[in-house]
C-alpha cells in the first residue's frame, strides 16, 4: 500500500508493468487530432533545434541567447524605417479603395516596378543598362495587359470621381511601398552577418509596435469601441493573415540574398502559375490578355537577366580580367619553354675532355 503525503489516502502499490499496460491502453485510444498535434510538436521542435544549430561554430553563442539578441537589436535599428513604411502602406491600401475601383488600384500598383528601380539606383547605387530599363518597362506592360481583363465593361480605368487628394494618395501609394522594399533590402544587407531570423523578429516587432500605436491613436479619436481588433474577422481572414505573414518572411530572404527586382519577377511568375492552376483545377478560362501578358513577362524576364543586358563597365571589367589571365598564361608558357630550351642547349654542348666532340644529350 502507498499512502499519500497530502490527503493520507492509501492506494494499492503499482509496479512498472502496470504503468506500462495503462499507457498502452491510453495510446490505443488516442484520437487523430492528438496524433496530428504530436506530429506538429515534433516538427516544430526539430525546426527550432535546427535554427539554433544552423551554422553554429565552436564557442558561438545560441541565436536565442540574450546577449546575441541585444547585440543584434542594436545593429539592426535601421529596420524600424521599412517597418514604419509597411505600416503606412497597410493603411493606404484601404484609403485607395475610396477613390478608385479595385482594378484601377491593381493597375496603379504596377508603377512600383519603375519606382523601385529608380530608388535602387538612388539609394543603393544600383546600375541598370538600357536593355534592363526596357525589360522593366516590358514587365509593367505585361502585368497591365494581364489585368486589363478585370476592368468592368463600359467603364473607364477610373471608376469613381477623382478628387484632388486622389492624385496625392496615388503618388504616396506608389512611393511608400517601393521605399519600404528598397530600405528593407538595404537594412538587411547592411548587417549581412546578422541572422535572418533575428532580422525578421526585429522587423515585425517594430511593425507590431507601430500598428499598436496606430490602434491607440484611433481609440483616442473614435472611442474605446475601436479597440476590438478581432471584430469582423473569420477563419478566412485569419488564414489570409497567416498567408501574408508567411509571404513577408519569404520576401525577406529575397531582399537579403537576392534583390527587390527578382522579388517582383517572382511575384509575377507566381500570379501566372496561379492563373494556370485555376484553369486546370476550377475550369477558369484563360483569356487572350492572360496569354499575351505571360508572353511579355517571360520576354522581359529573359531580357533583364540576360548576359547581354549587363552594364558596359561590368562587361569591360570581365573582358579585361580575361585578357589579363590570358597574358599571364602566355607569360608562364613562354618562361616554361625558355627553361626547356636552356636545358636542351646545356645538354647538347657537353663535350668530353679528349676529343672535344659533342656528346649525346643526357
Amino acid at each position: 500500500m502507498i499512502e499519500c503525503s497530502v490527503c493520507h489516502s492509501k492506494i494499492a502499490s503499482t509496479n512498472s508493468k502496470t504503468i506500462s499496460r495503462a499507457y498502452d491502453r491510453h495510446r490505443s485510444h488516442v484520437s487523430s487530432k492528438t496524433r496530428f498535434l504530436n506530429v506538429l510538436l515534433v516538427g516544430g521542435d526539430c525546426i527550432l533545434v535546427g535554427f539554433q544549430a544552423q551554422h553554429k561554430k565552436v564557442g558561438e553563442k545560441s541565436l536565442l541567447s540574450i546577449s546575441t539578441l541585444v547585440q543584434a537589436a542594436r545593429s539592426n535599428v535601421l529596420l524600424a524605417v521599412p517597418a514604419l513604411l509597411y505600416a503606412i502602406n497597410n493603411y493606404l491600401k484601404f484609403v485607395m479603395q475610396l477613390y478608385f475601383n479595385p482594378a484601377t488600384v491593381k493597375m496603379l500598383s504596377n508603377l512600383k516596378v519603375l519606382v523601385i528601380a529608380i530608388l535602387l539606383k538612388m539609394i543603393m547605387k544600383r546600375r541598370f543598362s538600357i536593355i534592363q530599363w526596357e525589360a522593366l518597362a516590358l514587365l509593367l506592360i505585361g502585368i497591365s495587359i494581364n489585368q486589363l481583363q478585370s476592368l468592368p465593361e463600359g467603364t473607364t480605368s477610373f471608376g469613381l470621381p477623382i478628387a484632388t487628394d486622389a492624385y496625392l494618395y496615388t503618388l504616396i501609394f506608389v512611393t511608400v511601398p517601393s521605399l519600404a522594399s528598397v530600405f528593407n533590402e538595404y537594412a538587411l544587407k547592411s548587417q549581412f552577418e546578422t541572422s535572418i531570423y533575428h532580422q525578421n523578429l526585429f522587423l515585425y516587432g517594430y511593425g507590431a509596435m507601430f500598428n499598436f500605436l496606430a490602434i491607440l491613436g484611433t481609440a483616442i479619436f473614435k472611442g474605446p469601441s475601436s479597440l476590438d481588433i478581432l471584430q469582423g474577422h473569420s477563419k478566412a481572414t485569419v488564414l489570409l493573415i497567416c498567408n501574408n505573414a508567411a509571404q513577408g518572411i519569404l520576401s525577406s530572404f529575397f531582399f537579403k540574398y537576392a534583390d527587390t527586382i527578382l522579388k517582383k519577377y517572382s511575384s509575377t511568375i507566381a500570379t501566372i502559375f496561379t492563373g494556370i492552376a485555376s484553369a486546370i483545377l476550377f475550369g477558369h478560362t484563360l483569356t487572350m490578355n492572360f496569354v499575351l501578358g505571360i508572353s511579355v513577362v517571360i520576354i522581359s524576364m529573359h531580357q533583364f537577366f540576360s548576359v547581354l543586358s549587363k552594364v558596359k563597365d561590368e562587361q569591360q571589367s570581365s573582358s579585361l580580367e580575361m585578357v589579363d589571365s590570358q597574358n599571364s598564361q602566355r607569360s608562364r608558357d613562354a618562361s616554361f619553354l625558355n627553361t626547356i630550351a636552356g636545358a636542351n642547349e646545356d645538354a647538347s654542348y657537353h663535350v668530353n675532355e679528349e676529343g672535344k666532340r659533342p656528346l649525346l644529350p643526357v
